[in-house]
């Protein structure tokens, strides 16, 4: 029986003339189906939830029609929408958080950190049966999800200024106090009780603030993928979903078969993710197998020849190799958009990142110089001297 899948994705809404992010979520909102599309923590911010699907595909198809009614709503107001770890030109606040009580305290407990939550991520869903195997499937999967971020890492600016990272997101997301690798846990009960003894703590409010790289779901039966960053184009989605759901496919089959999944040693994780958040898919990552650096497109293939069985099995080994050999020839997002700003400026790089949201491969050209300026609180950290080259 094929196992489903399905997507949370977040995005910036953005004043299309400026670049910068405005609070103007609900404005857009209002005009979507609320089934599908949802509150954040600011008001930048618009969640969308795709169906649950069996085919890459539908979910592909879902994904894109999910993208096109977002962008209508938001350019019938001026604005648009933007699917990325960070918006080049996001400023370090954008206006008081949405009105919702469990927000308002998160922006009162965590300060600075919830202040500068302006950042989007994608979430795979994939199905599992129970809560102990999504408990035993999560530790035997963790050591795999770098190369996941690698593959998503799309943002390199930060409040106008190239942060020399890939996945700058993922280094603001980790403050968090529950954000990162998970460890091993015996079963679902463990686990449970682990989240239960956090909220007695005060460090956290409630189980969905448990922010581990992978997580059972608090609310559905599925295994949830938490690291990687939002994706402007939305075949890289789909080809995370279908690496992430061979990854748990394979993992049920092992622990079916009473392998052991996991060393017990995650202990090494976090500098993983570090490495894949810093050089995406440019530079280099850790080998799951070795611990030691290799290539990123080298551990990305030895990746998708480990899975090619659990992607066979899906009938998705044709559609996620393609996919994958496009995202290593073009680069990730965030070396697209480093590169648009070489040519270019920031606010083109807006432009780049609004037309991939949408579907585009080609976006529009700037608007007059006159019209359109660098807004000036920014323009200084634009022109910073940060590195251009990543990996260097």
């Amino acid at each position: 029986m094929t196992t489903r899948i399905g997507v949370e994705e977040e995005f910036h809404i953005l004043e299309v003339e400026s670049g910068l992010l405005v609070p103007r979520a609900g404005a857009v909102l209002r005009r979507l189906p609320q089934h599908t599309f949802t509150t954040e923590l600011h008001q930048s911010t618009v969640e969308s939830n795709s169906a649950v699907h069996a085919s890459l595909d539908d979910l592909y198809a879902d994904l894109s029609r999910t993208r096109r009614r977002l962008d209508a709503a938001a350019s019938s107001l001026g604005l648009a929408a933007v699917a990325a770890g960070t918006a080049p030109l996001a400023p370090c606040a954008s206006g008081p958080p949405t009105a919702d009580a469990r927000y308002r305290h998160m922006v009162e407990e965590y300060r600075r950190v919830a202040d500068e939550q302006l950042i989007c991520g994608a979430q795979i869903h994939v199905d599992v049966p129970d809560r102990d195997t999504a408990v035993g499937v999560m530790c035997a999967v963790s050591p795999w999800l770098p190369v996941l971020l690698a593959l998503s890492a799309s943002s390199p600016f930060w409040q106008g200024s190239d942060t020399g990272y890939a996945s700058w997101r993922t280094l603001l997301w980790q403050r968090w106090p529950t954000a990162g690798p998970v460890g091993c846990f015996p079963s679902g009960a463990d686990y449970d009780a682990a989240v239960r003894d956090l909220v007695r703590t005060g460090v956290i409010s409630d189980p969905g603030m448990i922010y581990y790289d992978v997580r059972p779901s608090a609310h559905l039966p599925t295994l949830e993928l938490r690291i990687c960053d939002a994706c402007p184009r939305a075949e890289t989605v789909v080809l995370v979903a279908g690496l992430f759901r061979a990854l748990v496919t394979e993992a049920r089959e092992l622990r079916a078969a009473g392998a052991a999944g996991c060393d017990g040693r995650h202990e090494w994780m976090r500098g993983a993710s570090w490495r894949a958040a810093r050089s995406g898919l440019e530079g280099t990552l850790v080998d799951p197998r070795t611990h030691r650096e290799a290539p990123a497109a080298d551990v990305v293939l030895q990746l998708l020849a480990r899975l090619r069985p659990a992607l066979e099995a899906h009938g998705d080994w044709q559609s996620v190799r393609d996919l994958t050999a496009a995202a290593l020839a073009d680069g990730s997002a965030a070396e697209r958009v480093r590169r648009r700003a070489r040519e270019e400026d920031l606010l083109a790089c807006t432009d780049m990142l609004i037309a991939e949201t949408r579907g585009e491969r080609r976006h529009r050209r700037p608007a007059p110089v006159a019209r359109r300026k660098i807004p000036p609180t920014i323009a200084g950290a634009a022109g910073s001297g940060a590195p251009e080259v990543l990996g260097s």
